[in-house]
């Protein structure tokens, strides 16, 4: 399974990401093929009955770009009383997050390969979650690329429309200039609050991965942002 064609994604002319042919090993491609049958949720314009998908009413979160897939399946395995959809366009990712949730048998996680706006406009209802991750995502370094950052205002506030009251918006990045940018971005959305005073401490849910760990062994410094729905704006 290759990566989906570009041509899929109609609505928007601006996006998040680049859609690359991605290199698929044969584990990848085994498990994507014995999971998604399973736990794949498929891009459909209409609103999904969550508690049908996962036979329980529980909390959900849903992660934007879940990358190759380690982070999630961390999370999803520290916290089986919490139900995950994943979302990530590259196939690679997807088969990688298929096989490891097929080796760890995680039961709480649906992964939907599809632009994550399209699917929080069409597919999630409004107040369905209780949590959302975006995690390192593409920080567009070069200031004409600016446009391409997933972390906007109409971006945010359609997040905050799809949170339950006191439902979180957890994001990380790298990129010192883009953690600015992100809290000026969320700091102005109406429907949210800042947990903490400007950025936050690592929450314990969300795991060092590797490639943080380099990082933070050579220097450089990660933030997260953790912001919260409120019950009212009035």
């Amino acid at each position: 399974m290759n990566d989906i064609p570009e041509e899929r994604f109609s609505r928007r002319s601006i996006r998040s990401f680049v859609l690359r042919q991605g290199r698929m090993t044969v584990g990848q491609q085994r498990a994507l093929d014995e999971m998604m049958p399973r736990i794949g949720l498929p891009y459909r314009p209409q609103p999904v009955d969550l508690d049908a998908l996962f036979g329980r009413d529980a909390p959900r979160v849903l992660e934007v770009g879940f990358g190759m897939g380690e982070t999630t399946a961390r999370i999803a395995a520290g916290q089986p009383q919490t139900d995950f959809v994943a979302i990530e366009v590259h196939g690679p990712g997807v088969g990688n997050l298929c096989k490891l949730a097929r080796d760890d048998g995680l039961d709480n996680l649906r992964i939907v390969q599809h632009d994550a706006i399209e699917v929080l406009q069409d597919m999630i209802r409004p107040g369905a979650l209780a949590g959302v991750h975006v995690y390192f995502p593409d920080p567009w370094h070069k200031k004409r690329h600016h446009k391409r950052r997933i972390i906007q205002s109409e971006f945010v506030a359609l997040v905050a429309s799809r949170l339950a009251p006191g439902g979180y918006l957890h994001c990380a990045t790298d990129w010192g200039e883009y953690a600015e940018w992100m809290l000026e971005v969320l700091s102005t959305e109406p429907l949210l609050e800042n947990t903490a005073e400007g950025f936050a401490p690592r929450p314990e849910w969300r795991p060092v991965t590797k490639f943080e760990n380099r990082g933070l062994n050579l220097g450089h410094g990660v933030w997260d942002l953790l912001f919260r729905r409120r019950a009212s704006t009035a």
